[in-house]
């Protein structure tokens, strides 16, 4: 196949290729794992942010070394374009007048991010939360008996359990989903207020997120402004008769809202990478393996990015997140194209696009897939694979989405050589969860996080290539013996095949800490890295306390931590006790 590159593309490719040396042997190599992340984590591509130049210059990167290895591209030409938005912010056009009188833009109300740009001026009808569930362990609906049909919708944020992490609300708590739900019941408006016990001090969230409109004009409103509403009731009054009760309640009011929201959402087109190495098997061949990594980055920073340090502007190279998982990638795909003839089954790789602007890359490749989904048999994301530690970690999420993983993965020759973490849930923060909510078996392979996560400094001297090459021939024997075997592997459900909405609740504080998520410690919440500056830091807390209480309140996994840390508020003073090389210690944490 005939590739055509963009004259820069060209430049860096051939230059690139005329010190890459020819492989004597399939090895994996650190020389050519440098090259590989000290391109994609270079000052040229700049962070590698979706819809730039620079990303197009990784992804015609990828392209071409996916084609080099000898595999076929697939898609148009190799890519999967689809668009993203990369900024959303006022325009110039938002007012808001309740019964005539105007209220204050950034003040009293907001448009929300997800909001569509339009004039409505229509009765007020308030509905509780906003939800309409059915479950059989859960029955609520706040739009019982009310026509909504071509009015604004009042209704709370959050949920009635605020307090319980794991309550069956949560997963229809969020803003957004609220907003659908009000369309599909008609309503063409949507106002959202925090109460009291949502938010205390009753903070405009404003255009902090990057969404996609749900089709309606939606406002958040400060809890005076929703007040004018009421001839004799409240906010404060209704969230707690509503959470109280844990029975929903609505009002038809007289007050009338005539309000334009004006959004403007900046989109680019970003694409995915998808490439085919084809097995000669004539029965499995029908069958696939998906090998992907995600290769964008957050670009120079700045808010709405995820940057940890929002206020930095300056090149985020995304090292480790997730240019060693990219690289790796790459020399699996030469690697095992050296030995197709003795695989039985298809291998597709993909470069994923947007993965930190919330797994779009992997669910776009999912919702129209190139393949028949029910024919993939096992999907591995490296994801984070860059900074192996001295004890040689693995962690390995997804294990229990498959019967036979964890003697599978302990089966490999190279087990012996890593220390394997072996976590079960088949969801999680990256793009192998695309795959598990398809009913697909997933690996998900990463080192952990460190300080450096979502920062400038996640730099490419900071890799650890030996540990990195060390993974990839681990994984390469995963995929050969998946491959070759003779039945696909059968799926479980481990988990929720969503958000759990744990990241929803809206802490009022953090500690500063970054918790081992693999949850290999049983009795209490292992730190994998304190944040310097932060409340855990001044307390004298250190990276591999493993926390054990919080005000005497027993902490035995993130569960624990999450629900002890949502009752907290920022000037709180806290004891916090945790172990620390077998013995206890107490800590005074400052809020």
């Amino acid at each position: 196949m005939k590739l055509k590159f963009s004259a820069t593309a060209l430049f860096v490719l051939l230059t690139l290729t005329s010190c890459h040396h020819k492989r004597s042997n399939s090895n994996i190599t650190v020389q050519e794992l440098k090259q590989n992340e000290y391109y994609l984590a270079s000052d040229m591509l700049k962070g590698r942010y979706p819809g730039t130049a620079e990303m197009d210059s990784a992804a015609e990167y990828i392209r071409f070394n996916f084609w080099k290895a000898g595999l076929t591209l697939l898609g148009n030409k190799g890519y999967e374009s689809f668009q993203v938005i990369t900024n959303v912010h006022e325009g110039p056009d938002n007012s808001f007048f309740v019964n005539g009188k105007e209220l204050s833009l950034n003040k009293d109300y907001v448009p929300m991010s997800f909001s569509a740009s339009k004039e409505l001026n229509a009765r007020v009808i308030f509905a509780g939360y906003g939800m309409d569930i059915h479950e059989d362990s859960l029955t609520w609906n706040d739009y019982q008996g009310l026509d909504v049909k071509g009015k604004w919708v009042m209704v709370l944020r959050g949920d009635p359990d605020p307090d319980n992490l794991t309550s069956p609300f949560a997963r229809y708590s969020r803003d957004r989903d609220k907003a659908m739900m009000a369309m599909d019941q008609g309503a063409a408006g949507l106002l959202l207020v925090s109460g009291k016990e949502f938010d205390k001090k009753d903070e405009l969230e404003g255009l902090r997120k990057i969404e996609y409109t749900a089709g309606i004009p939606a406002f958040q409103i400060t809890r005076k402004a929703a007040d004018l509403l009421f001839s004799n009731n409240s906010i404060e009054k209704l969230e707690a008769r509503i959470n109280k009760t844990k029975k929903p309640f609505s009002l038809q009011l007289k007050a009338t809202v005539n309000a334009t929201a004006s959004v403007i959402a900046d989109k680019k087109t970003t694409k995915n990478i998808v490439a085919l190495l084809k097995a000669s098997e004539p029965i499995l061949s029908k069958d696939y393996i998906i090998i992907g990594a995600h290769y964008d980055h957050l670009g120079i920073g700045g808010p709405n990015t995820g940057s940890r340090r929002p206020d930095t502007i300056a090149t985020h190279y995304g090292a480790d997140d997730n240019a060693s998982g990219t690289s790796l990638l790459l020399e699996l795909a030469g690697k095992l194209a050296r030995k197709q003839l003795y695989l039985r089954r298809n291998i597709i790789f993909v470069a994923f696009s947007a993965e930190e602007m919330g797994l779009l890359g992997s669910k776009y490749f999912v919702k129209d897939s190139i393949v028949d989904l029910k024919k993939v048999d096992a999907m591995i994301n490296l994801d984070m694979v860059g900074r192996m530690n001295k004890d040689r970690k693995l962690e390995i999420g997804g294990t229990g989405t498959t019967p036979i993983a964890d003697s599978l993965l302990k089966a490999m020759p190279l087990a012996d050589s890593l220390k394997l973490v072996l976590s079960p849930e088949g969801y999680g923060p990256s793009d192998h969860a695309s795959f598990y909510a398809h009913d697909i078996p997933v690996f998900f392979f990463s080192t952990g996080t460190h300080i450096d996560y979502h920062t400038p400094a996640d730099t490419p001297d900071k890799i650890n290539y030996k540990g990195l090459k060390l993974i990839g021939d681990y994984v390469d024997e995963l995929v050969t013996a998946i491959a070759n075997r003779k039945d696909p592997l059968p799926f479980t459900k481990s988990g929720p095949q969503e958000g759990s909405g744990f990241k929803r609740r809206g802490f009022k504080v953090t500690m500063g800490i970054m918790p081992d998520y693999a949850g290999e410690y049983k009795q209490g919440l292992r730190i994998d890295m304190v944040i310097p500056g932060r409340p855990a830091a001044a307390s004298g807390m250190q990276n591999g306390d493993i926390i054990t209480a919080i005000n005497g309140q027993s902490v035995k996994n993130i569960y624990d931590y999450m629900y002890r840390l949502v009752k907290l508020h920022k000037g709180d003073r806290v004891n916090v006790e945790v172990l620390r090389n077998g013995k206890t210690e107490v800590l005074i944490v400052q809020l």
